[in-house]
């Protein structure tokens, strides 16, 4: 049951005394582009003048940080919605960098907490997801199968049926389990032009996502480590702050009530072993198993959904997967979903507009600006990146003809973390003028004291702050 009309509600419009029509915009009927468009008027009410203006501040706020605005000043991504197709993202060589390291640090983080990376096409015969349930259920989001050499063939709208695939390519035994198997895989969904956002609506996009095959009595712990692998993760990103919920069984459901059950309870057990204060959703979980998701909370307090951790007990069944246990019959395992950032483009949309753009050092595509103050001081510059090169820094030598204020103001720009000025008294002397983005002048050094202050401030956590 869906209220319509839940509120909140007032006697009389006379009960609120501030009021503001934001904008007017044109919108499809449906939200189809086959249906004509109408206007829409957007405009917003609150009890008190101090309400509303906190309001618009934040929508300034909102507006300053929007991902699309920030991604073309920074040179991050572009879309080319008339040329190449809406919703399909073209990533630039300094975005592309900040999805390389968000990609290394996944992987890394992955392989130390026992999973496997596997690899799968993305397509697959058409067959395949009619056995998965995908096509029933979510056929309206996938694209139109493709004819070759009389078979059909559809882009995969999830990576699930491909892990599984792996699975069936030999007999498990119980002291197999449980497996991981992790897979940064990018998936196409036909979402709708009228709902197509940046990066945060898309219709190819790269999940992070992982498949774990157990047994029953191994779903709390399995959940336990995603748990804490998921915090671990955000932690490192700069989000500390979650909303947590947990689905239950809904009324229509597959699998056993027993099994139901106890993989409801695994789930609690689990998020209470973890330290995490959670809402219980009654009835919302998947028709295929219970479901944990957990929504992280940006710089302006806005919740966004990244983490889902799902017990499934339909594909299993649906794709006859088994192993041997102990007793030395068939049983059929349990596999649990899981995807921590959600889509490397959501979570990119979301870091840009948490850091505003102002990526902290490990994740900045440019971490060290050289700025010469003249032509004669470019080949220091280069000598100066050079080493910094070296000590796998990323770094760039404004070589432009400007004035120093224009190069140091281009620079603030982009967000650099840092600027290196260097003139006539830094090349005698053998040093390095140093500007932060951060902490501002921080005046004459060393190569070697700059190194050292790097080390201190990512030791300190100074790279985290959000400027």
């Amino acid at each position: 049951f869906i209220d319509l009309c839940r509120g909140p509600h007032i006697s009389s419009t006379g009960e609120l005394k501030a009021f503001k029509l934001l904008s007017i915009a044109g919108a499809y009927w449906r939200g189809s582009e086959k249906n004509p468009m109408l206007q829409r008027i957007y405009g917003t009410a609150f009890f008190t003048q101090k309400e509303l203006g906190e309001y618009l501040t934040l929508l300034e706020e909102i507006k300053k940080r929007d991902h699309r605005k920030l991604g073309k000043e920074l040179d991050l991504f572009s879309v080319h919605q008339e040329e190449a197709g809406p919703g399909l993202i073209y990533w630039h060589p300094k975005g592309a960098t900040i999805r390389r390291i968000i990609e290394n640090f996944w992987i890394e983080t992955h392989l130390k907490n026992g999973y496997e990376l596997i690899y799968s096409p993305h397509i697959a015969r058409t067959d395949i997801w009619k056995t998965s349930g995908h096509l029933n259920f979510y056929s309206e989001y996938m694209y139109p199968p493709m004819q070759l050499e009389n078979q059909s063939y559809t882009l995969k709208p999830m990576n699930c049926p491909g892990h599984i695939m792996v699975y069936k390519t030999k007999t498990r035994s119980y002291r197999n389990l449980p497996l991981r198997w992790a897979e940064l895989g990018t998936v196409y969904r036909y979402e709708k032009p009228g709902v197509l956002h940046g990066l945060l609506r898309v219709r190819g996009f790269t999940q992070d996502d992982a498949h774990i095959f157990c047994r029953v009595e191994q779903i709390q712990d399995e959940i336990s480590g995603v748990l804490k692998l998921t915090t671990s993760l955000l932690k490192r990103f700069g989000f500390a702050n979650y909303v947590v919920c947990l689905s239950t069984r809904p009324q229509k459901y597959v699998g056993m009530l027993e099994n139901w059950e106890k993989a409801t309870q695994s789930l609690k057990s689990a998020l209470e072993k973890n330290g995490l204060v959670y809402e219980i959703d009654p009835g919302e979980g998947v028709f295929y198993g219970p479901k944990i998701d957990i929504k992280i909370k940006d710089a302006l307090n806005r919740e966004w959904q990244c983490t889902t951790i799902q017990v499934d007990f339909n594909l299993p069944a649906a794709f006859k997967l088994s192993y041997v246990g102990e007793d030395g019959k068939e049983h059929e395992p349990i596999m649990i979903h899981r995807a921590i950032l959600g889509s490397l483009e959501r979570f990119m949309a979301i870091l840009i507009e948490f850091y505003n753009g102002a990526f902290p050092l490990w994740l900045a595509p440019i971490q060290v600006k050289l700025i010469p103050i003249a032509d004669r001081h470019n080949e220091y510059a280069r000598k100066v990146k050079s080493v910094l090169f070296e000590k796998e820094l990323r770094v760039e030598v404004d070589e432009g003809n400007q004035t120093l204020q224009a190069k140091i103001r281009q620079a603030q720009m982009e967000k650099i973390p840092y600027m290196l000025i260097v003139g006539d008294r830094e090349i005698k002397e053998n040093k390095i003028s140093v500007r932060s983005r951060i902490d501002g002048d921080l005046g004459s050094m060393s190569l070697n004291e700059f190194m050292e202050k790097l080390k201190q401030n990512e030791d300190n956590g100074q790279n985290e702050d959000r400027v």
